[in-house]
């Protein structure tokens, strides 16, 4: 089986010419675009920073519209403005 540390040594002893032909390969076998980002939605880590107060207000502010009715779904904006 091939370590994280030995693929780190094989990219370590590349010549500078192939770097970019062993990022596609790489991002090919990951699955991921040229250039796309290793953390995707699906793939990134939970954010477990604190949240600031200026966060938890707004949030609260949010569940306090959400029980007051005052929100529209995706659905109703896209028909209001013709996206639909």
């Amino acid at each position: 089986m091939v370590t994280k540390e030995r693929l780190h040594e094989l990219i370590e002893a590349l010549p500078e010419g192939e770097r970019a032909t062993a990022a596609r390969l790489l991002e090919a076998l990951a699955g991921l675009e040229p250039g796309e980002p290793i953390y995707t939605p699906k793939t990134a880590p939970l954010d477990d920073e604190p949240e600031t107060k200026e966060e938890l207000e707004a949030a609260a502010e949010g569940l306090a519209d959400l029980a007051a009715g005052r929100v529209v779904t995706q659905a109703e904006l896209e028909h209001r403005y013709g996206m639909h």
